[in-house]
């Protein structure tokens, strides 16, 4: 096995660790519509703020 083949492992190896982390880590980037993930507290559903 030559130093190339070790670092094109390497490399597959990490970008498989970060495709496999993406799947498993939730990501709370907000509100994304869907309020059975969020237990009601959506803001998409209130009232727009009125203008004076």
């Amino acid at each position: 096995m030559s130093i190339g083949d070790i670092i094109l492992a390497l490399i597959v190896l990490v970008a498989v660790f970060f495709a496999v982390r993406s799947v498993f880590v939730k990501k709370s980037a907000g509100c994304s519509g869907d309020c059975a993930h969020c237990g009601g507290s959506c803001h998409h559903h209130d009232a727009p703020p009125k203008k004076k």
